[in-house]
């Protein structure tokens, strides 16, 4: 975009010159004058009575969208571990190749990971494009950005998806920018409209609402997406697929950094996001002292203790156990929420729960309307008989 003055038009009535809020407008002689700290804003435009300011903005080329073809995932590695947001990807990504009736394609990067190419295989790729050398040891997101960037320019895949992790976040931005497409971060939901756009289904306005994006005159279609939202395949160790080796080019190798050793998170924080069974907490537990309660429970049930926003926000127990939008996004195979109503920021981080049992005084807790099972009832007096009843079943086996 650009901002210009046309000269035939300006009367230098400063109109203009009033209504920039940034005073980057000023007269020179009879004529306006726009600094070079104009932000666009636009201000200016509609205050000029003789429409003498115009915004010129610049169109981006069409592109034929017919030259792509194919669901690209971005594999994510750390030592030579394929991390399981990947098999997510590829679980979602075979779903959306086949409804497009295309091929499933994985990027993976890293070294001495020829054993991990077959492995994305038997997790539904058809063709793994394959990086394996030295430098790309550890993550480093310049390298990274620009071999994938590469593969995307010339392989010309219409999606592209990735992790909503902390190197997905780091990595896939760069590429969207390098290729000249959009991105649509955090999504939730992945599906194909009928007209073959990619609809990317993420929360918006702190989780308040659902908002699906199209990327209609650009391609690829690139999203990044949560940990635990998307159901991984069974492996099959007897799928065939290609695996393609890829040269590493010089311009590659270049670096601004160095990594100059790894250390492992060793903070004691619940990794609730795999756990296999959660019971969780929100505001129907009145006081921080309650969450023995649930702690109980969930080692009777041999899981691990969630929370809701809220009640992470009275400070009743501490971050790394919440769960939803602004915490962590869970799918364990049993999720108990304890006098949790049921805001969408929270729901979003647990709907995908195999199975979910709510306990809230509510009948008409939006709670309810994703759970498997629903009490309704004080969960003071539920708990305690659940925890007594899980005690009494492994007593007797």
């Amino acid at each position: 975009m650009s901002i210009r003055v046309i000269i035939e038009k300006c009367n230098a009535c400063k109109l203009c010159v009033r209504a920039c809020p940034f005073g980057e407008i000023s007269m020179e002689g009879k004529l306006a004058v726009i600094g070079e700290g104009c932000n666009l804003c636009g201000a200016c435009v509609p205050a000029c009575k003789f429409e003498a300011i115009k915004i010129d903005i610049d169109r981006t080329p069409e592109i034929d969208l017919s030259e792509y073809s194919g669901v690209w995932v971005v594999a994510e590695q750390k030592r030579g571990r394929v991390q399981s947001v990947t098999y997510e990807l590829l679980g979602a990504g075979r779903e959306l190749a086949t409804q497009r009736g295309t091929e499933l394609s994985a990027i993976l990067i890293g070294h001495r990971i020829a054993d991990a190419a077959n492995d994305l295989i038997a997790r539904g790729a058809d063709n793994v494009y394959l990086v394996d050398s030295p430098e790309f040891d550890d993550y480093q997101d310049e390298p990274y950005s620009r071999v994938v960037s590469r593969l995307i320019n010339t392989w010309k895949p219409e999606i592209v998806l990735a992790g909503a992790t902390a190197i997905g976040r780091s990595l896939i931005p760069r590429v969207a920018v390098m290729v000249k497409t959009g991105l649509t971060a955090d999504c939730t939901g992945l599906a194909i409209a009928e007209d073959g756009n990619l609809l990317q289904t993420r929360p918006a306005f702190g989780g308040n609402i659902m908002a699906t994006i199209l990327t209609p005159r650009h391609r690829p279609q690139m999203a990044t997406v949560r940990h635990k939202v998307m159901k991984a395949l069974p492996p099959d160790p007897t799928r065939e697929g290609n695996i393609i080796p890829v040269e590493v080019k010089e311009s590659d190798r270049f670096v601004r950094a160095k990594t100059v050793d790894f250390v492992e998170d060793e903070a004691k924080t619940v990794n609730i996001a795999e756990a296999d069974i959660i019971v969780s907490g929100g505001r129907g537990l009145q006081s921080p002292e309650n969450f023995s309660l649930l702690e109980e429970l969930a080692l009777a049930l041999g899981g691990a203790v969630g929370a809701s926003r809220a009640a992470v926000d009275a400070g009743w127990i501490p971050y790394s156990h919440q769960v939803g939008q602004t915490g962590k996004t869970v799918q364990p195979k049993l999720y108990v929420a304890c006098g949790i109503s049921g805001a969408i920021q929270h729901l979003v981080g647990m709907q995908s729960s195999d199975v979910i049992i709510a306990i809230n005084k509510d009948p008409y807790a939006p709670i309810f309307q994703v759970a498997t099972y629903g009490i309704v009832g004080d969960l003071f007096q539920i708990v305690p008989l659940l925890i007594k009843k899980v005690r009494q079943r492994h007593r007797a086996c």
